[in-house]
């Protein structure tokens, strides 16, 4: 079994291993780990600012197949730069594009904040992926490739969940920054936070962003997902994101919903 999500031989093209694959068709990529190989591009380009905010546009299936991501820096400020990134399937095609927004880190400041109370991962419960089953039958992102618990009076059922998450790594070749490690984790908001199976309802994201104030720590990372869907077919996943000191930041994801 692989032990990362993609492997490269170049670092220039990127090949899906079985962790990638989503659960509806065996030719396509979950969202999540391209996601976190946007994150690593526009990363490398400003080392010395944090990324902040990364803004996914999935204009088409992300293929599961070799990729390639093109990025470049927009403006470059002291304070404040913005990113763009593509990524390019084996034909050239633009499949996903990206913003990103980087931020300068300050010296330590005495600044009043908010708090989010968690509880630590270690006392939660391993259970079930809430997308327990695939289309067709190949190993992919809902098997191995994470690993879940949820806290005392949570589940893998319908509705606003709470969850702590692992994933294996982006690369077998180098550690993830804190940033790319949470990316698989904040393209799940829709599922652990579904109204309704997909045997009734479809909920594909259309989008992905990502917003993180602070950097997380460690291996399991939290989400408090709720879905907000409304009778027009639109909806909207909604993630708090976490680890063990409390709030990192929030994911969010426009859906389009589809009942069966």
């Amino acid at each position: 079994m692989a032990s990362s999500f993609y492997t490269s031989t170049d670092n220039e093209w990127f090949e899906p291993t079985s962790h990638t694959r989503g659960p509806w068709d065996e030719n396509a990529c979950h969202a999540g780990p391209p996601t976190a190989l946007l994150a690593r591009a526009v990363e490398h380009l400003l080392p010395a600012q944090r990324l902040t905010r990364l803004s996914v546009n999935l204009i088409r299936p992300i293929p599961f197949e070799k990729i390639r991501i093109e990025a470049t820096i927009e403006r470059q400020g002291r304070t404040v730069s913005t990113t763009r990134a593509i990524l390019f399937n084996e034909e050239g095609k633009p499949m996903v594009t990206a913003a990103g927004m980087h931020l300068t880190p300050t010296e330590p400041q005495d600044l009043p904040t908010q708090h989010l109370d968690v509880e630590s991962p270690d006392s939660a419960i391993e259970g079930l992926f809430p997308i327990t089953q695939t289309l067709h039958g190949k190993p992919a992102f809902n098997g191995d490739g994470v690993s879940v618990r949820y806290p005392a009076g949570q589940d893998h059922l319908p509705g606003p969940t709470t969850a702590w998450l692992k994933t294996v790594p982006l690369l077998d070749t180098e550690t993830p920054s804190p940033f790319q490690k949470i990316c698989p984790l904040a393209d799940c908001g829709n599922a652990f936070g579904r109204n309704a199976d997909p045997s009734q309802v479809t909920f594909m994201n259309t989008d992905l962003t990502v917003v993180l104030h602070r950097d997380p720590i460690g291996d399991w990372l939290g989400t408090q997902s709720t879905g907000y869907w409304e009778p027009n077919g639109i909806g909207l996943a909604d993630a708090q994101l976490f680890d063990s000191q409390g709030a990192v930041g929030r994911a969010m994801q426009t859906l389009v919903l589809k009942a069966r």
